[in-house]
């Protein structure tokens, strides 16, 4: 009972922030952003651009085929890029606290568009390919546990330098910082990223993403 009471409080705020900016479609997109767990919703209650996220979503997984909305909403979700995209995606499968958002992120976007959009709309086909793709990364980690410590120390360095030259025509401003936050994926995705130029700048897209928005934070909280 206190659930049902907790459920239908956060559900009434929910309702109070989504009504000024999409009036009529309150209802339908209340009772979705409700369908995820408390936690996540009473976060959004209190984090404003997680709260936007989640309605872009909301209204992405609305003008999907699978429903009836005019055929130019549907062609915004169809034509939507591989990089907004990956942070939707990004944001969704952070709140699991995996560790692991980069690479699962990377991981789940290898496959077709539509197979993203639709891990977009049902959390539960989104938790189990998570769950998979951790279960994935853990293998590959017991793979690679015979390599010796300096041997991994001289792939890194190599890596790290032929990645900072890639980071460096993309970013010339971040690029150390970018260059470091990539090099915490594992050596298998930054291997494909090396060889895929659209893979390197969904890459730096979202790592120049994460930067800027703890920077911002940094600011304001001075």
């Amino acid at each position: 009972m206190e659930n049902d009471e907790d459920l239908e409080t956060l559900g009434e705020k929910l309702y109070d922030l989504i009504h000024p900016r999409y009036a009529e479609m309150t209802p339908k997109l209340t009772g979705m952003l409700l369908e995820l767990p408390a936690s996540v919703v009473s976060q959004m209650l209190c984090d404003e651009a997680l709260l936007s996220k989640a309605l872009e979503r909301a209204l992405a997984a609305l003008t999907s085929p699978d429903n009836s909305e005019p055929a130019s909403h549907t062609d915004d979700a169809a034509s939507a890029s591989s990089d907004s995209l990956g942070e939707q995606l990004y944001d969704l499968i952070h709140l699991y606290n995996t560790g692991q958002t980069q690479k699962i992120t990377g991981m789940l976007l290898e496959q077709k568009k539509e197979a993203v959009l639709q891990l977009l709309s049902d959390q539960t086909l989104l938790e189990e390919q998570v769950k998979m793709a951790l279960k994935t990364l853990k293998e590959q980690g017991d793979d690679v546990t015979d390599v010796s410590d300096s041997s991994d120390r001289e792939d890194v360095e190599a890596v790290g330098e032929t990645l900072f030259s890639f980071v460096h025509q993309l970013d010339p401003t971040h690029c150390a910082d970018i260059t470091g936050m990539l090099l915490e994926m594992d050596s298998g995705t930054l291997q494909q990223i090396l060889s895929d130029r659209s893979m390197l700048e969904v890459a730096v897209q979202r790592a120049k993403s994460a930067l800027e928005a703890a920077l911002t934070h940094t600011a304001m909280a001075d």
